[in-house]
């Protein structure tokens, strides 16, 4: 009979995997290939969410990976923003791609693609890029100068999604919070350092069909589950994009173990991880917008009350910072001017409210020179 694992200890076992119950002394490339990658929609909030992961993380590590290639930022998960170690870029895109051909197929690029062939306009932004480094605005006026009377700003989109394009340093640099529109674009395979993808996956890892030049979709999820675990069909697909997926769990299921949530649904997990303690104190914890522990599964209710979640994810895509109490989020916060604005969802007791402003401090100093937290009532 498969273990039923209660919400706080699913909770747990999110946090501990995700270095978020004490922050770990890892070298900051080795959690970014843990967590798989990290969501970048803007520049800033991959700095944060190491930040509260990483013990004396600093804004240079990262920087100084994302200049020598060992960190990248390209269209990834969920067709989304993302960092990821420079070799698993190479080993995730040609697994991911049927996701990203996907989105540029999506009604936002229609006006501008409506009738072209996409492979074709694929080919046509490759041979733009091939040898060259453009920006992305010079990449729009080309294409738009291809394809007359079509907006380049969309087609140069709609290329990024289905070419491997990487986005220079600058888009990812430590600065405003808002995106970089003209960012440098390069094409993948030309990086100076940059690898051929390994297809040469162990058996255990290869317990479905191999994408050509890529990470095999059984490799993935064990790769998921390392991180995120333990997870349903549904929870990988929602943080993937990828879809039918069923058949790869079931053909992993004997090497995986089997549990249920209260609810019974069935979740999988690495066969030697074991459930954490659901007594386990953990300290509270700021995240920022966008952060993967939030986006990481269909079932959200191991991190995020139902009744809570369309104070982070209102509409339009967004999902807003937020802070955990007690391993669950407990409030939004945000930036303006020299103001760090915390505003948690419930009243909170005098030592929760002492804890919550103890971090916030933290975070305070992490953004830098004059930076005050403002403790809000509850909203």
């Amino acid at each position: 009979m498969n273990d039923v694992l209660s919400v706080r200890t699913l909770n747990r076992t999110l946090l501990e995997r995700q270095f978020l119950t004490a922050r770990t002394e890892r070298p900051v490339l080795e959690v970014v290939e843990h967590l798989v990658a990290l969501q970048g929609q803007e520049p800033n909030w991959p700095y944060l969410g190491l930040w509260a992961r990483v013990a004396g993380f600093r804004r240079e590590g990262l920087a100084a990976l994302l200049a020598d290639g060992r960190v990248v930022r390209s269209a990834s998960l969920r067709s989304t923003q993302h960092l990821s170690g420079g070799t698993d870029f190479g080993q995730w895109r040609p697994l991911l791609q049927p996701v990203l051909d996907r989105t540029s197929r999506a009604r936002y690029f229609a006006p501008a693609t409506d009738g072209l062939d996409l492979d074709e306009l694929a080919a046509t932004g490759r041979e733009l890029l091939a040898g060259r480094t453009l920006s992305r605005q010079t990449l729009a006026v080309e294409l738009a100068a291809r394809y007359p009377g079509r907006d380049g700003r969309l087609l140069a989109g709609a290329v990024q999604l289905r070419v491997p394009v990487l986005q220079g340093p600058d888009s990812a640099a430590w600065g405003g919070w808002g995106t970089r529109p003209n960012t440098s674009l390069t094409l993948a395979e030309q990086r100076p350092d940059a690898q051929q993808p390994d297809t040469q996956q162990p058996d255990a890892q290869r317990p479905d069909t191999q994408r050509p030049g890529g990470l095999s979709a059984g490799a993935a999820v064990l790769r998921y589950l390392a991180a995120f675990g333990p997870a349903g069909v549904k929870d990988f697909q929602a943080w993937s994009g990828l879809t039918r997926m069923r058949p790869v769990f079931e053909e992993l299921r004997p090497r995986l173990r089997v549990h249920r949530d209260e609810r019974g649904t069935e979740l999988f997990d690495l066969p030697d991880a074991a459930p954490a303690d659901p007594a386990r104190p953990v300290p509270v914890r700021f995240l920022p917008a966008y952060d993967n522990l939030l986006l990481g599964h269909a079932d959200r209710t191991r991190v995020l009350a139902d009744r809570d979640r369309p104070r982070v994810m209102p509409g339009s895509a967004r999902v807003r910072p937020t802070f955990l109490l007690d391993g669950f989020v407990a409030g939004t916060w945000s930036v303006a001017g020299p103001e760090l604005l915390v505003s948690p969802f419930r009243p909170l007791t005098d030592g929760e409210a002492e804890e919550v402003a103890a971090e916030a401090g933290g975070l305070a100093a992490f953004l830098g020179p004059g930076q005050r937290v403002v403790l809000g009532s509850a909203h």
